[in-house]
């Protein structure tokens, strides 16, 4: 099959680069052709006057996007097109030229921008969802993405253009949930039901299942308000006895972190920085578990897919798609978000059953052959790929929509 695979890469390389990297990988691996559209956030910095004028008009519609996929499309004769991130330069212009020449498109909803500016559902530091379902101009009074109200409004007359148009309706033929909280999420927000399938993402398979209790609880991540480190350092704090914790990842709160570290005086806390990916898989090896306090609804983290890989159990917040991977008690522990107190209950209890911690480690090692494989990953997406593309012959019915999980 020939697929064309469209991603807006973010100017730090994060979760949604490497799943639509790893994605393509996959496909090519398995003998399809893959043809790439790609432009990279890098295209803002090196603007001049007027490129902030010139980005908003293409977050909502992108000409220069809607020639080039029209272009290659003409070129390569792809057989579906499979989005990832269009924001803020690709746009939903593209879509336009895939319908246009017959190609069915595939949406991975990545985030949820869609329903909400931010894509976080987060305000403040507390979830908020405002703008589920309505017109999105809340997010922009208050300038919900990155604090600016001028860019929040682009977000939101791209949102409330192609809602008028019909293009989350009529031009995208199957949109991928990563997970089953995210699809509520999206049918809450008016996506049609009926297209949304819930596909997981994946991590790489012959990852060695821990053989050892472990020696610190780790956090992996990016250092960022989201992610729930203030909680995790309020745990931290309230512990009755020092058990290390790593810290590996980089981000804007890395300097507040080490002062806070600093002045409380908690020992045995250890920030690494930014970790490379094989060094990741090393300390998940040698920790006793994963805590990831993230305090928005997430996507589907691969920290804890790699995690459950690795047979190490996780520790996380009991908030949106984290209590539908994380089965408390069995491949893990939840606590609740943004309470230091009872994340620091649950780490001693953690730290002190070594036992119960090996039991759920061979869960949640059993939960990720069962559900986040490479293999299984890639049986789902041809799935997908094969519902559309039948759905586009002129000749065939419509198929029933599949739920994949």
């Amino acid at each position: 099959m020939r697929i064309l695979v469209t991603h807006n890469r973010y100017q730090q390389y994060g979760g949604e680069d490497a799943t639509a990297a790893a994605e393509s990988q996959l496909l090519e691996a398995n003998g399809n052709t893959v043809i790439h559209y790609q432009r990279h956030n890098q295209e803002l910095s090196s603007r001049g006057a007027g490129g902030t004028l010139t980005a908003g008009i293409e977050t909502v519609w992108s000409s220069m996007s809607f020639r080039e996929v029209q272009a290659l499309i003409a070129k390569d004769k792809p057989d579906v097109a499979h989005f990832h991130n269009t924001f803020p330069l690709i746009s939903p212009a593209p879509y336009y030229a895939c319908a246009e020449a017959g190609v069915p498109v595939v949406q991975t909803l990545h985030n949820y921008r869609l329903i909400c500016p931010a894509g976080t559902f987060l305000r403040d530091g507390q979830i908020c969802q405002s703008c589920l379902g309505r017109v999105a101009w809340r997010g922009a009074m208050h300038g919900c993405y990155r604090g600016s109200r001028a860019a929040t409004v682009a977000v939101a007359a791209m949102l409330a253009l192609h809602r008028v148009l019909g293009t989350w309706q009529t031009k995208v033929d199957a949109y991928i949930a990563v997970s089953e909280f995210a699809r509520q999420k999206f049918i809450e927000g008016g996506l049609p039901e009926e297209r949304i399938i819930v596909k997981p993402n994946f991590v790489e398979a012959g990852r060695a299942l821990k053989s050892q209790i472990g020696d610190y609880a780790l956090y992996v991540g990016r250092l960022s308000e989201e992610k729930g480190l203030r909680t995790l350092l309020a745990a931290r704090e309230r512990l009755h006895e020092p058990i290390p914790l790593w810290i590996a990842g980089d981000g804007p709160m890395r300097d507040a972190l080490a002062s806070e570290i600093a002045e409380k005086g908690l020992k045995n806390v250890e920030l690494l920085g930014r970790v490379p990916p094989s060094e990741i898989i090393t300390l998940m090896h040698r920790a006793r578990f994963l805590v990831f306090p993230s305090i928005w609804f997430e996507g589907l983290p691969l920290t804890i897919v790699e995690a459950f890989a690795c047979g190490l159990p996780v520790v996380a917040s009991r908030l949106g798609t984290m209590t539908e991977i994380v089965h408390d008690g069995v491949t893990g522990l939840l606590f609740n978000p943004g309470d230091g107190i009872d994340l620091a209950a649950r780490i001693e209890w953690a730290w002190n059953h070594p036992e119960a911690l090996t039991l759920m480690g061979r869960a949640a090692r059993a939960d990720y052959e069962a559900k986040y494989t490479p293999a299984r990953n890639y049986e789902l997406l041809m799935e997908i790929y094969r519902r559309v593309t039948v759905r586009q012959s002129p000749k065939s019915e419509v198929p029933t929509p599949i739920h994949a999980n």
